[in-house]
């Protein structure tokens, strides 16, 4: 469907631009924004590799399991249904630390192993359980406290403070984390009356 979309508005970009007598334009940018792109995917390439080195580095020494048992008492809350010697507990832990560096990357195969694990304890296989909703809501909504990527984006185009970002993303993460978690904990709430 997305793909139908995108094709919709590349189409009538290129019809508005022929009826206007641009066509001009499309041309020049077809041909020097594809350069733009792969400098830019260049730029930024060192900076996630470097994070993505350092979560792998935190994995293998063990600390992302001692993250997870420092998270256990607020996973254990957040996710009642879920046993405590469960790996999908240290699999959400490692999610959430990759995606508080906002290494989004790093983060998707530990939840896609956490969303497997959780997938094993589900009693319905063909419907998705709490527990996996609840994880679904704080990945999404998930708390960043280094945009990684973001901060890359930014020194990439020449931004005179990247890092002024971080505050407000802070806050506005942890906003939509609560948010999100209180919303599924309303809702699952309702569900069980």
């Amino acid at each position: 469907m997305v793909s139908y979309i995108w094709l919709f508005l590349i189409l009538i970009g290129i019809g508005f631009s022929a009826l206007t007598g641009n066509l001009d334009t499309i041309n020049d940018s077809i041909l020097t924004n594809g350069t733009k792109a792969l400098d830019l995917m260049l730029s930024i390439l060192p900076i996630i590799v470097l994070w993505t080195g350092i979560m792998k580095i935190a994995e293998v020494s063990g600390l992302l399991r001692k993250f997870a048992k420092l998270m256990e008492p607020i996973l254990s809350r957040l996710f009642p249904s879920v046993p405590k010697d469960n790996p999908a507990l240290g699999f959400i832990a490692s999610n959430i630390a990759a995606n508080m560096m906002g290494l989004g990357s790093a983060a998707t195969p530990f939840g896609l192993k956490a969303m497997s694990e959780l997938q094993k304890i589900n009693d319905k296989k063909d419907t998705a359980s709490v527990a996996m909703i609840t994880f679904l809501v704080l990945n999404t909504a998930g708390v960043t406290i280094v945009p990684t990527t973001v901060l890359a984006l930014r020194i990439a185009t020449g931004s005179n403070n990247p890092s002024e970002i971080i505050l407000p993303g802070v806050i506005a993460t942890f906003c939509s984390s609560i948010g999100g978690l209180l919303l599924d904990y309303f809702i699952r709430r309702r569900n069980n009356k």
